[in-house]
Protein backbone atom coordinates (compact mmCIF):
# COMPACT_ATOMS: atom_id res chain seq x y z
CA UNK A 1 0.00 0.00 0.00
CA UNK A 2 1.32 3.29 -1.09
CA UNK A 3 2.33 5.75 2.08
CA UNK A 4 0.13 8.81 1.91
CA UNK A 5 1.55 11.81 0.75
CA UNK A 6 2.81 14.22 3.25
CA UNK A 7 1.33 17.66 3.50
CA UNK A 8 1.68 20.93 5.39
CA UNK A 9 -1.78 19.99 7.26
CA UNK A 10 0.42 16.63 8.70
CA UNK A 11 3.68 18.75 8.86
CA UNK A 12 1.72 21.78 11.12
CA UNK A 13 0.23 18.78 13.66
CA UNK A 14 3.69 17.27 13.88
CA UNK A 15 5.25 20.70 14.65
CA UNK A 16 2.82 21.05 17.51
CA UNK A 17 3.08 17.37 18.71
CA UNK A 18 7.01 18.36 18.83
CA UNK A 19 6.61 21.65 20.43
CA UNK A 20 4.27 19.79 22.87
CA UNK A 21 6.65 17.17 23.68
CA UNK A 22 9.85 19.17 24.10
CA UNK A 23 8.85 23.05 25.46
CA UNK A 24 5.28 23.52 26.35
CA UNK A 25 4.59 22.53 29.70
CA UNK A 26 2.77 23.27 32.79
CA UNK A 27 3.67 24.72 36.44
CA UNK A 28 0.75 25.00 39.17
CA UNK A 29 -1.84 24.47 36.57
CA UNK A 30 -0.61 27.46 33.49
CA UNK A 31 1.02 26.65 31.04
CA UNK A 32 4.70 28.53 30.39
CA UNK A 33 3.67 30.56 27.33
CA UNK A 34 1.68 32.63 29.76
CA UNK A 35 2.30 35.71 31.66
CA UNK A 36 2.14 34.42 35.48
CA UNK A 37 0.80 37.51 36.69
CA UNK A 38 -1.82 38.21 33.75
CA UNK A 39 -5.20 36.67 34.38
CA UNK A 40 -6.24 37.11 30.36
CA UNK A 41 -2.93 35.48 29.71
CA UNK A 42 -3.55 32.71 31.64
CA UNK A 43 -7.11 31.78 30.26
CA UNK A 44 -5.84 32.34 26.58
CA UNK A 45 -2.98 30.17 27.23
CA UNK A 46 -4.72 27.62 28.65
CA UNK A 47 -7.34 27.76 25.89
CA UNK A 48 -4.81 27.48 23.09
CA UNK A 49 -3.29 24.02 25.00
CA UNK A 50 -6.35 22.18 25.16
CA UNK A 51 -7.20 23.29 21.13
CA UNK A 52 -3.55 22.06 20.32
CA UNK A 53 -4.37 18.71 21.82
CA UNK A 54 -1.24 16.96 22.65
CA UNK A 55 0.13 15.83 26.12
CA UNK A 56 2.26 18.52 27.25
CA UNK A 57 6.52 18.47 28.57
CA UNK A 58 6.40 17.24 31.55
CA UNK A 59 9.80 18.32 32.47
CA UNK A 60 9.56 21.55 30.36
CA UNK A 61 12.60 23.75 29.79
CA UNK A 62 14.04 27.08 30.99
CA UNK A 63 15.60 30.18 30.23
CA UNK A 64 17.22 30.45 26.72
CA UNK A 65 16.73 26.52 25.77
CA UNK A 66 13.55 27.34 25.07
CA UNK A 67 14.48 29.58 22.74
CA UNK A 68 16.77 27.66 21.14
CA UNK A 69 14.18 24.76 21.13
CA UNK A 70 11.82 26.39 19.38
CA UNK A 71 14.03 28.31 16.80
CA UNK A 72 15.31 24.30 15.97
CA UNK A 73 11.53 22.57 15.61
CA UNK A 74 10.37 26.07 13.60
CA UNK A 75 13.57 25.83 11.50
CA UNK A 76 12.66 22.09 10.97
CA UNK A 77 9.02 22.77 10.01
CA UNK A 78 9.63 25.01 7.38
CA UNK A 79 12.61 23.31 5.77
CA UNK A 80 10.15 20.49 5.66
CA UNK A 81 6.84 22.48 3.89
CA UNK A 82 9.67 24.26 1.66
CA UNK A 83 10.68 20.91 0.45
CA UNK A 84 7.04 20.63 -0.64
CA UNK A 85 7.19 24.16 -2.35
CA UNK A 86 10.24 23.43 -4.64
CA UNK A 87 8.03 23.00 -7.74
CA UNK A 88 7.18 26.88 -6.98
CA UNK A 89 10.53 28.21 -5.28
CA UNK A 90 13.16 25.88 -7.07
CA UNK A 91 17.04 26.37 -6.21
CA UNK A 92 19.37 24.80 -3.35
CA UNK A 93 18.28 26.50 0.17
CA UNK A 94 20.08 26.82 3.37
CA UNK A 95 18.47 26.69 6.76
CA UNK A 96 20.11 26.61 9.86
CA UNK A 97 19.00 28.14 13.37
CA UNK A 98 22.85 28.17 14.51
CA UNK A 99 24.25 31.19 14.31
CA UNK A 100 25.58 32.18 16.95
CA UNK A 101 29.38 31.97 15.52
CA UNK A 102 28.88 33.31 11.90
CA UNK A 103 25.94 35.51 11.86
CA UNK A 104 25.32 37.52 8.37
CA UNK A 105 28.37 38.04 7.64
CA UNK A 106 28.32 34.65 6.22
CA UNK A 107 25.93 36.00 3.26
CA UNK A 108 26.51 37.67 0.44
CA UNK A 109 24.72 40.84 1.27
CA UNK A 110 26.76 41.40 4.57
CA UNK A 111 29.98 39.76 4.10
CA UNK A 112 31.68 43.53 4.14
CA UNK A 113 30.49 43.08 8.05
CA UNK A 114 32.91 41.35 8.63
CA UNK A 115 35.68 43.29 8.06
CA UNK A 116 34.02 46.35 9.96
CA UNK A 117 33.39 44.05 12.81
CA UNK A 118 37.24 43.28 12.98
CA UNK A 119 37.98 47.05 12.40
CA UNK A 120 35.57 47.99 14.95
CA UNK A 121 37.86 45.62 17.45
CA UNK A 122 40.83 47.29 16.95
CA UNK A 123 39.75 50.73 17.13
CA UNK A 124 37.78 50.83 20.76
CA UNK A 125 36.73 54.50 20.18
CA UNK A 126 35.48 54.18 17.27
CA UNK A 127 33.43 51.20 18.26
CA UNK A 128 31.98 53.34 21.38
CA UNK A 129 31.19 55.93 18.67
CA UNK A 130 29.29 53.90 16.48
CA UNK A 131 27.61 51.83 19.10
CA UNK A 132 26.20 49.01 17.43
CA UNK A 133 26.97 45.22 16.86
CA UNK A 134 26.50 44.99 13.00
CA UNK A 135 26.77 40.71 13.42
CA UNK A 136 23.32 40.27 13.79
CA UNK A 137 22.96 36.62 14.72
CA UNK A 138 19.28 35.64 13.66
CA UNK A 139 17.25 33.04 15.09
CA UNK A 140 16.88 31.54 11.77
CA UNK A 141 18.24 32.21 8.64
CA UNK A 142 17.41 30.60 4.82
CA UNK A 143 20.04 31.29 2.09
CA UNK A 144 19.89 29.95 -1.41
CA UNK A 145 23.11 29.26 -2.83
CA UNK A 146 24.45 30.91 -6.41
CA UNK A 147 24.32 28.67 -9.11
CA UNK A 148 26.80 27.33 -11.87
CA UNK A 149 26.61 28.19 -14.95
CA UNK A 150 25.84 24.33 -16.22
CA UNK A 151 22.45 24.86 -13.83
CA UNK A 152 21.85 28.34 -15.61
CA UNK A 153 22.26 26.63 -18.86
CA UNK A 154 20.73 23.55 -18.45
CA UNK A 155 18.31 23.93 -21.40
CA UNK A 156 20.10 25.94 -23.56
CA UNK A 157 22.55 28.72 -23.11
CA UNK A 158 20.82 31.59 -22.04
CA UNK A 159 23.66 33.51 -21.26
CA UNK A 160 25.27 33.24 -24.56
CA UNK A 161 28.47 34.83 -23.70
CA UNK A 162 30.29 34.19 -20.60
CA UNK A 163 31.40 38.18 -20.27
CA UNK A 164 27.43 38.73 -19.19
CA UNK A 165 26.00 39.00 -15.99
CA UNK A 166 28.97 39.35 -14.50
CA UNK A 167 27.79 41.08 -11.15
CA UNK A 168 25.05 39.45 -9.86
CA UNK A 169 25.40 37.44 -6.79
CA UNK A 170 23.34 34.77 -8.20
CA UNK A 171 26.34 33.81 -10.83
CA UNK A 172 28.90 31.55 -8.78
CA UNK A 173 31.16 32.07 -11.46
CA UNK A 174 31.17 35.68 -11.23
CA UNK A 175 33.31 35.15 -7.61
CA UNK A 176 36.48 33.23 -6.45
CA UNK A 177 34.63 32.46 -2.97
CA UNK A 178 30.98 32.49 -3.30
CA UNK A 179 28.78 32.91 -0.60
CA UNK A 180 25.00 32.16 -0.33
CA UNK A 181 22.57 35.22 -0.68
CA UNK A 182 20.07 35.77 2.55
CA UNK A 183 16.83 34.61 1.42
CA UNK A 184 14.84 35.22 4.64
CA UNK A 185 15.93 35.65 8.57
CA UNK A 186 13.04 35.15 11.09
CA UNK A 187 13.15 35.92 14.88
CA UNK A 188 11.75 33.41 16.92
CA UNK A 189 10.31 34.58 20.31
CA UNK A 190 8.70 31.96 22.69
CA UNK A 191 6.42 34.58 24.24
CA UNK A 192 6.73 39.01 23.72
CA UNK A 193 7.76 41.41 26.35
CA UNK A 194 8.07 45.11 25.38
CA UNK A 195 12.16 44.73 25.59
CA UNK A 196 11.85 41.95 23.71
CA UNK A 197 9.61 43.39 20.62
CA UNK A 198 11.54 46.40 20.76
CA UNK A 199 15.07 43.70 20.35
CA UNK A 200 13.70 42.01 16.72
CA UNK A 201 12.68 45.57 15.27
CA UNK A 202 16.27 46.90 16.22
CA UNK A 203 17.74 43.84 14.45
CA UNK A 204 15.23 44.16 11.41
CA UNK A 205 16.39 47.83 11.09
CA UNK A 206 20.06 46.81 10.78
CA UNK A 207 19.63 44.01 8.28
CA UNK A 208 17.82 46.42 5.63
CA UNK A 209 20.07 49.54 6.88
CA UNK A 210 23.71 47.56 6.45
CA UNK A 211 22.82 45.30 3.86
CA UNK A 212 24.37 45.57 0.09
CA UNK A 213 21.93 44.14 -2.58
CA UNK A 214 18.52 42.55 -1.93
CA UNK A 215 16.82 42.99 1.37
CA UNK A 216 15.88 39.47 2.78
CA UNK A 217 12.00 38.49 4.16
CA UNK A 218 12.20 40.01 7.82
CA UNK A 219 9.84 37.86 9.97
CA UNK A 220 8.96 36.72 13.25
CA UNK A 221 7.70 33.49 14.79
CA UNK A 222 6.24 33.32 18.66
CA UNK A 223 3.48 31.81 20.64
CA UNK A 224 2.93 34.51 22.67
CA UNK A 225 -1.05 33.91 23.68
CA UNK A 226 -2.15 37.81 24.68
CA UNK A 227 -2.79 39.96 21.39
CA UNK A 228 -2.50 43.54 22.79
CA UNK A 229 1.12 41.95 23.33
CA UNK A 230 1.52 40.63 19.72
CA UNK A 231 0.51 43.93 18.96
CA UNK A 232 3.65 45.87 19.56
CA UNK A 233 5.54 43.59 17.15
CA UNK A 234 3.05 43.65 14.45
CA UNK A 235 1.58 47.09 14.32
CA UNK A 236 3.48 49.42 11.70
CA UNK A 237 5.60 48.45 9.08
CA UNK A 238 8.78 49.36 7.15
CA UNK A 239 10.88 46.90 9.41
CA UNK A 240 9.39 43.66 9.66
CA UNK A 241 7.14 41.84 7.20
CA UNK A 242 4.70 40.18 9.04
CA UNK A 243 4.59 38.17 12.55
CA UNK A 244 3.16 34.24 12.31
CA UNK A 245 2.27 32.70 14.93
CA UNK A 246 2.60 29.23 15.63
CA UNK A 247 -1.33 27.89 16.27
CA UNK A 248 -3.38 31.35 14.92
CA UNK A 249 -6.42 29.42 14.78
CA UNK A 250 -6.44 27.80 17.87
CA UNK A 251 -5.41 31.48 20.05
CA UNK A 252 -8.62 32.82 17.44
CA UNK A 253 -10.58 29.96 18.80
CA UNK A 254 -9.54 30.90 22.62
CA UNK A 255 -9.91 34.40 22.61
CA UNK A 256 -13.76 34.10 21.14
CA UNK A 257 -14.35 31.64 23.64
CA UNK A 258 -12.37 34.43 26.67
CA UNK A 259 -15.28 37.30 25.78
CA UNK A 260 -12.57 39.53 25.96
CA UNK A 261 -13.27 42.10 23.61
CA UNK A 262 -10.13 44.34 23.90
CA UNK A 263 -8.39 41.46 22.67
CA UNK A 264 -10.62 39.99 20.27
CA UNK A 265 -10.63 43.48 18.87
CA UNK A 266 -6.89 43.60 18.66
CA UNK A 267 -7.11 40.00 17.32
CA UNK A 268 -9.36 41.05 14.42
CA UNK A 269 -7.36 44.23 13.51
CA UNK A 270 -3.74 42.06 13.16
CA UNK A 271 -4.98 39.80 10.78
CA UNK A 272 -7.47 41.96 9.17
CA UNK A 273 -4.34 44.86 8.85
CA UNK A 274 -2.04 41.48 7.40
CA UNK A 275 0.45 42.01 10.02
CA UNK A 276 -0.52 38.57 11.98
CA UNK A 277 -0.49 35.18 10.01
CA UNK A 278 0.01 31.67 10.70
CA UNK A 279 2.88 29.50 11.05
CA UNK A 280 1.49 27.60 7.74
CA UNK A 281 1.45 31.22 5.60
CA UNK A 282 4.76 31.50 5.98
CA UNK A 283 6.14 28.92 3.93
CA UNK A 284 4.05 30.48 0.81
CA UNK A 285 5.12 33.92 1.64
CA UNK A 286 8.87 32.86 1.47
CA UNK A 287 8.48 31.18 -1.88
CA UNK A 288 6.85 34.45 -2.81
Amino acid sequence: MKPEPITIAKLRKRYHKEICTRILGSRSGVPNLADISSKTSKILAIGMVKRLGFPLCNDPPVGQTVGTLFAEITMDFLNNCFKLLSHIRPGEWVFSASQASVGIAAFEQYEHLADLATVLKIHKDLAATLGVDYIIKPDIVIGRQPLADNEINVSWNILGDKDISTLTPLRENNYDHPKPILHASISCKWTIRSDRSQNTRTEALNLIRNRKGKTPHICSVTAEPMPTRLASLAMGTGDIDCVYHMALPELAASVRESKNEDQEDMLITLIKGKRLRDITDLPFDLAS
